[in-house]
Parts: C-alpha cells; structure tokens; sequence
C-alpha cells in the first residue's frame, strides 16, 4: 500500500483527483489533502506520503514555496500543472513527470507507477524548472538526462552531438564523456533546436558550436572541432548550408 498527499487550490480538481486515487487505484491510501501553501506545509510536517500529487499554482504561492518550506521531504512528487506548452517544455528540460489537467486514467496510472521508480526530485532539477517556467522566452543553459540508473544535470554549451541509436540516443560532450539515454532522438530534437542545435540526418543532432567545416564533397558532411565526420543527408543540404552561412 502507497500513501498520498494531494495539494491544489482548485476544491473541484482536489475531489476528483481523490475521487480517482479511490476508485481506480486501492493501492495508494489518501492521508490528507490541502488546498494552500501553508496548509500543505503543516499537514507534511505530520505527514511523510509516498507520493505527494502537487499543483503548480496554488493561491499563496508555488508548488516550488511548498517544496522549500519543507526542504527534508522524501515524498515522490508527482506535479500536477493545467498550464500551456511553456510549462510541458520546462518539464522536459527538467526531466521531471507531471500529469497534464485534463488527464486520463492512464496518464494517472503512468504517474503512480513512475513515482514507485523516480528517484527523488533533487535540488538541481528542480531549479531548472523553476527557472524554465520563470523565464519562458529565455533559452535554457542546462538540461537533465534520466538514465538507466540516474539523472545528470548538464550544461547545454557542453554537449557537442546527439546521435540515434532506435530508440535512444547518445550524447558527447566537450569532455569526452557520453551519456545514453532512453528517449529518442526527435524528443531532444524538439527541445534543442532553439539552443543552436542543427538536424544534420536522421541519427544526427548537432550543436553548431563546434562545426568546424562543411566538405561538400562525397555526398556532404560536416567536421567537427573534435574532429569526427557527420553525415549531411540531401534534403538537409541546402538548410545546413543557409544555416552555416550565418555563423
């Protein structure tokens, strides 16, 4: 048996979220709720959950506040956000679950059994979030990779390359190291194309730091500052090149 802590200041989203928890999953147990900051900080101070559901927004403050106030909490925290695409990307570079309100009995079910297997939020994440959500027209400078076995928080400028590899993808860096992690190439596609990355191919994501030369030759590729060749697929030419030329 799980235990739970709901927070959000929305009585009629705390009801159903609770009304859910009951109904379809009898292995978490509800031990309290809260619609506040403060009143949430109170009731944890009694309470240690499982799994603590948290609202981004409540009405005297953030989730973030709460997270704060109660600094030692070792709940798994499963955060709870109705917000836009600003706040899915902010997710996503944090490397953090959330369910998305209006959610779906699986998406509920997916953030339970997560929650059984996430390592605790750190301190690092949980910044990068924050601030991605502070400051939604600024590019991030840092990203979480979750692994088979942990998360590293790194920083962006470091990466050199991202390579496909099915449905996962290898990252190097500036130091030699390489990182592998379970999520696709496209996923870290869509989320570093703002920070000065270049689709090069299909298996290919670049950071245009470190290119160093484009041989047009033998079908195209690129060299870079480290000196290994990357492939430059046909319908990428022309892009690669206009791109290049700006640099």
């Amino acid at each position: 048996m799980l235990t739970a802590v709901l927070v959000d200041d929305m009585s009629n989203a705390l009801e159903l979220l609770q009304s859910d928890i009951a109904l379809n999953h009898p292995e978490v147990s509800i031990i309290g709720t809260a619609s506040s900051v403060i009143e949430a900080a109170k009731l944890l101070r009694i309470e240690t959950p499982d799994i603590l559901f948290l609202d981004i927004m409540l009405g005297d403050g953030t989730g973030f506040d709460l997270l704060e106030i109660v600094p030692e909490l070792s709940s798994k925290v499963v955060f709870v956000t109705a917000s836009d695409e600003f706040a899915l990307r902010a997710f996503k570079f944090a490397a953090i679950d959330y369910i998305l309100k209006p959610y779906t009995d699986e998406d509920l079910s997916n953030a339970i059994e997560k929650a059984k297997r996430q390592l605790s939020i750190d301190k690092q994440r949980l910044s990068i979030l924050k601030k991605t959500l502070e400051q939604p027209t600024e590019i991030p400078e840092r990203i979480s990779l979750s692994t088979l076995d942990k998360i590293s928080v790194v920083e962006i400028k470091d990466i050199i390359r991202c390579e496909s590899d099915n449905n996962n993808t290898m990252f190097y860096f500036s130091s030699g190291q390489k990182i592998f992690v379970t999520k696709t190439l496209k996923y870290f596609t869509d989320l570093l194309l703002e920070c000065g990355f270049i689709r090069t191919h299909q298996s290919h994501l670049i950071n245009k730091s470190y290119i160093r030369e484009y041989i047009k030759s033998d079908g195209g590729y690129l060299i870079l500052s480290n000196g290994v060749n990357i492939p430059v697929s046909v319908r990428k030419r022309a892009e690669i090149l206009e791109k290049l030329s700006k640099l």
